[in-house]
């Protein structure tokens, strides 16, 4: 049974592309019961509990990464051995839904699609309100160009985030890698800022989001110069030198890598003046100072078709590598 347990734990080629086609024609499940909500919810209840006993520092950081980890990554064992010693085909079937909903690329092309929509349609409040769920920064001086950038900006950074990553982190290590890379991603979103209530408090979970992005990030760059090079009106030379060039413009050590390889890539300048609060905080440009800046339909378009390609491509990639390792590991 231990076998069993750990095989159904480990990742499949077969499950993923089926997970990944899921997400892509479905996007993500909508229930109480999504897991995610579920880390969250759990995290809520972690961090209240530190912080009552005085655990709101450092340490206290680390041990809600510890309980939150150890124990999602139990519950899903528990619940995978409970469904193999049922039937083995109902243990696989879970596995191939918690890998659905785990992935997050189908979802985000709707919700930029939503964007897109909103702006075309004239519709500006509804343009900021969809771009508002999806960045942080004030919406009310946005005008349709500055959405379409915003929802371009954040596409490109989330092909990391909450896809590319994810695949990386499946294939290494199966599905408990999958679930500590949500863990950590879930984290980073909830107590990973730099105020005074979590600089401390949410350092751990900053950092490991870091480190656990950053070979992804930087693959993922190569990803996008690579994809570049097969789609029409984009450019694999500039995706490249761009990224390179420009990652390091933005605060974060990862964002960087996609978000100025699809400037580069689209032939378009993204980013731009970013307000938090009533001030201005950036007016960067990522991309060729030639190009003009991002903002039409037809940008819009370019990106997502970018992006779903890096995505397949990825994804075809990974389960590649899967079946390859499989095949020479023998029955």
């Amino acid at each position: 049974m231990a076998a069993d347990l750990i095989h159904v734990l480990a990742p499949h080629p077969v499950a993923l592309a089926i997970a990944v086609l899921a997400d892509l024609a479905l996007g993500d499940p909508v229930y109480r019961w999504h897991p995610v909500r579920l880390v969250g919810d759990a995290l809520n209840l972690c961090e209240n509990g530190l912080r009552a006993i005085g655990a709101d520092g450092y340490g206290g950081g680390i041990a809600l990464f510890a309980i939150l980890a150890a124990g999602s990554v139990a519950v899903v064992t528990a619940i995978l051995f409970a469904a193999l010693s049922f039937t083995p085909p109902l243990a696989w079937l879970l596995h191939v839904l918690l890998l659905y909903a785990l992935l997050a690329l189908g979802a985000l092309l709707r919700h930029v699609w939503r964007v897109e929509r909103a702006v075309a349609r004239g519709d500006l409040a509804a343009a900021r309100a969809a771009v508002g769920e999806l960045v942080g920064r004030d919406t009310d001086r946005m005008d349709g160009a500055a959405c379409r950038r915003a929802a371009i900006e954040s596409l490109s950074e989330n092909l990391t985030d909450g896809f590319t990553s994810a695949l990386f982190w499946y294939a290494l290590a199966g599905l408990p890698g999958l679930v500590v890379f949500k863990v950590v991603s879930t984290m980073d979103s909830m107590v990973g800022y730099k105020t005074p209530r979590y600089r401390r408090f949410g350092w751990c979970g900053a950092r490991l989001d870091d480190a656990m992005n950053y070979l992804p990030a930087r693959l993922t760059w190569l990803l996008i110069a690579a994809v570049a090079a097969a789609l029409p009106g984009c450019s694999p030379r500039k995706a490249f030198v761009f990224g390179l060039r420009h990652h390091a413009l933005l605060p974060s050590p990862n964002s960087g890598w996609s978000e100025a390889a699809t400037a580069g890539a689209i032939r378009r300048r993204l980013v731009g003046p970013i307000w938090k609060q009533g001030a201005l905080v950036t007016d960067i440009w990522l991309g060729d100072p030639g190009d003009p800046p991002a903002g039409t339909r037809d940008d819009m378009l370019r990106a997502m078709i970018l992006t779903t390609a890096a995505g397949l491509v990825a994804a075809t990639g990974a389960a590649g590598a899967l079946l390859l390792l499989q095949h020479h590991a023998g029955p």
